[in-house]
């Protein structure tokens, strides 16, 4: 996503409260599907630290994926950092690691630094949520604090086009949160348009994008997180069976389906389909909604509907 996207997610206050508190002693892990604008989010927290009045030379953002960076330990950056700076080690510092995944037993070491480092506030993101959640939750128990990032909602999607103020009105002469819609077919319009390719902000901003959501978002989200993050994850073998069952589940987005009926569609047998779907909710690619009775209590036994993660799916399928 281009840094110089100018737009702020709803999300970066709730965010900034969090990520910079100096009360607690904690790490924050940024996750989020992919091209939802994580990065972005971590420009715009520097920008308005450093427009608070904290010091810019005890910022440290390092991206991870950089090949200069391969396999250095995160203590060797953070020495590097103070050393190159000459400022003292223990005064206030915010850290950045972008794109943490690409390193080895990246959450050993995170959770060492924030335990040597109190003064220090360390943030991480990346791109392989399923890693980012497995990880953080299995070694960061009490040192990490997770934040996600969904795509965006129907607000933001018309606050980043613009049509927010054209759509959306106060009502006149009212004292409470009351609004008004001034041209409901406009924004039944909009709203259409949000479904089929909002949830990225690139999409929304550049047309070109719009227009080739198959080319610029469907490859980099489904392609390298199916066919390439969780097999590396979780020691799939055959890359083409998620594959198959997540084409599956994009064709019956939003309908009732079993087990069974996976099964069926997608030739991936039926004990093998419960820890695919884990896998692909772990990758925020998919969301399980299971019916409820009337106490609210889960009917095990019914099926679920599953929906999956915009139209650069369905744009990938009919490719």
């Amino acid at each position: 996503m281009a840094q110089g996207f100018k737009k702020a997610r709803a999300y970066l206050a709730a965010f900034k409260k969090i990520a910079l508190t100096w009360d607690v002693q904690r790490t924050v892990i940024l996750k989020g599907p992919r091209r939802v604008g994580k990065t972005v989010l971590l420009h715009q927290l520097v920008a308005g630290a450093i427009g608070d009045g904290f010091p810019p030379q005890q910022i440290l953002f390092v991206p991870i994926d950089t090949p200069l960076y391969s396999g250095m330990p995160l203590e060797r950056l953070l020495a590097l950092f103070a050393r190159q700076t000459g400022r003292d080690p223990a005064a206030r510092r915010i850290v950045i690691f972008d794109e943490i995944q690409c390193l080895k037993n990246w959450e050993v070491h995170l959770k060492a630094l924030t335990d040597k480092h109190p003064n220090t506030r360390f943030i991480a993101s990346g791109s392989a949520a399923a890693a980012l959640k497995l990880k953080s939750h299995e070694s960061g128990a009490g040192r990490f604090t997770d934040f996600y990032l969904p795509p965006l909602t129907f607000a933001e999607f018309l606050n980043f086009a613009d049509l927010e103020r054209h759509l959306i009105r106060p009502e006149p002469g009212s004292t409470s949160m009351r609004f008004t819609m001034p041209d409901v077919k406009h924004l039944n319009a909009a709203f259409i348009d949000y479904l089929n390719f909002g949830g990225f902000p690139e999409s929304v901003l550049n047309p070109q994008i719009r227009r080739n959501t198959q080319r610029y978002l469907g490859r980099d989200i489904i392609d390298n997180v199916v066919l390439r993050d969780l097999p590396s994850l979780y020691g799939i073998q055959d890359v083409q069976e998620p594959n198959r069952l997540f084409n599956t589940i994009a064709y019956h987005s939003g309908r009732e389906i079993s087990l069974d009926g996976l099964t069926s569609g997608s030739g991936v047998a039926k004990n093998t389909i419960a820890r695919y779907l884990a896998c692909l909710e772990a990758a925020f690619l998919i969301v399980r909604v299971r019916r409820v009775d009337d106490a609210a209590r889960t009917l095990l036994r019914k099926p679920y509907s599953i929906h999956e993660l915009g139209t650069a799916v369905r744009e990938r399928l009919a490719a």
